[in-house]
């Protein structure tokens, strides 16, 4: 493990339930106070008071904030990947436009209760070779399942699925995170429907 790893390495992992809500409760006293003050101001101390916990005991569980941003991340890949896995093990709709709103939706509504919050993890936040690595397996799952219903819709019309379902991916990505955060974001409900469209049109022909 390289120094830069153990920097951002978490100290303790929970064993009992009550050691794991202490955690979670320093994470999510995390969010508010990145949200709040930004990260440069967003110190240890501050996230602790949010917490109410003394320092002595968030540094028990995290070394430092690097740490505490890093896994802010790994949480919000990991409630994503949840929440896509659901969608894509239950029905989907028939039409191609209407499966690319159950998606797009997805996307949306996971960065809204803080855009900015979000942001900040994906610019600001520490990469392990591992948490690369788990963004890039959440990626390359993501671009599979796409390939797989553009492959198999009878409504897709693209010839080269691979390509067309990474630029799906990315363009789905890079906007929901580029626009729902900027300092004047576009209306979630429009930004919705022009990505639908966008994308149905694209690999409709």
């Amino acid at each position: 493990m390289t120094p830069d790893q153990r920097r951002i390495q978490p100290r303790k992992q929970p064993r009992q339930v009550r050691a794991e809500l202490t955690r979670q409760r320093i994470l999510t006293a995390a969010a508010h106070v990145f949200a709040d003050h930004g990260y440069a101001a967003g110190t240890t101390n501050r996230i602790a008071e949010r917490a109410g916990i003394s320092i002595g005991s968030l540094y028990q569980y995290f070394p430092n904030k690097d740490a505490i941003l890093a896994e802010l991340l790994v949480r919000h890949l990991d409630d994503g990947t949840a929440a896509a896995a659901k969608v894509l093990t239950g029905p989907l709709p028939d039409s191609i436009e209407d499966i690319f709103r159950v998606f797009v939706r997805l996307a949306v509504e996971a960065h809204l209760d803080d855009p900015h919050l979000l942001r900040m993890l994906l610019e600001q936040a520490p990469r392990s070779n591992e948490l690369l690595e788990r963004i890039g397996g959440v990626k390359r799952t993501m671009v599979g399942h796409t390939q797989d219903l553009l492959e198999g819709h009878p409504e897709v019309r693209v010839a080269d699925t691979a390509t067309a379902a990474r630029l799906v991916i990315a363009t789905v990505e890079l906007a929901v995170h580029d626009l729902l955060a900027e300092p004047d974001p576009l209306d979630a409900r429009r930004l919705e429907d022009e990505m639908v469209a966008m994308l149905t049109r694209y690999v409709k022909g």
